[in-house]
């Protein structure tokens, strides 16, 4: 997944800091949807995954206008449970990495107004 950090992906504007530099939720939301990514083409239809651990160190800080890019490998699988390494870079330079684990579950768990009997 790739970013081109804008004043919307800022700590400032998410209010997690003060300054025009990439946000580190918005950075984990990048890592979260790399992993989303790597495993599209895998699940059934009626399945989905949901993120339930994030541990992410944020290296150093993108301005506005850099070109950010995470990266999600699937390291681990146990049952249902998928734990994923991340790393993000801008350029060669690495900015973050850490680990997300996501849980596979039927679809229709977290669709709004179904029967779930």
């Amino acid at each position: 997944m790739t970013l081109v950090v804008t004043g919307r992906d800022t700590a400032a504007a998410f209010g997690s800091g003060d300054v025009d530099v990439l946000a580190t939720p918005r950075l984990v939301a990048l890592c979260e949807q790399a992993t989303v990514l790597a495993i599209a083409a895998t699940l059934a239809e009626d399945e989905t995954a949901v993120g339930v651990r994030v541990e992410l160190d944020h290296l150093r800080p993108s301005y506005v206008g850099a070109t950010v890019t995470a990266h999600a490998t699937l390291a681990d699988i146990d049952g249902k449970r998928l734990r994923f390494d991340v790393e993000a870079h801008e350029g060669e330079k690495p900015i973050a990495h850490g680990v997300v684990v996501r849980v596979v579950v039927e679809r229709a768990r977290y669709t709004p107004n179904v029967d779930r009997g």
